[in-house]
């Protein structure tokens, strides 16, 4: 059995690989047609001036000037009241 299976897979791939049969290609033939070379003639007349382009965006936003320098220093402010008293209350700090 499993001869025959082996043998029928070799006969179906040699008969398949027959069918592929192509003929070679064959190359075809360059044929260089001669180009006739331009000359270039006299300058022509200069033509018209273009129109005016259009207005540009406008430009980004510039930074923050200077803030300028620190002022002097202020004067003393007046003297303030005298404070009120204690009164008749006594504070005893423990001895360390």
């Amino acid at each position: 059995m499993k001869v025959s299976i082996v043998f029928s897979a070799v006969l179906m791939a040699l008969a398949l690989s027959a069918c592929d049969l192509r003929p070679a290609a064959v190359a075809p033939t360059v044929v260089t047609v001669p180009v006739p070379v331009a000359v270039p003639g006299p300058a022509g007349a200069t033509g018209a001036t273009g129109a005016t382009g259009s207005t540009g965006d406008t430009g980004a936003k510039g930074y923050t000037g200077y803030t300028g320098a620190t002022g002097s220093t202020g004067e003393t402010g007046a003297t303030g009241d005298r404070g009120k008293t204690g009164g008749d209350t006594v504070v005893i700090l423990p001895a360390k």
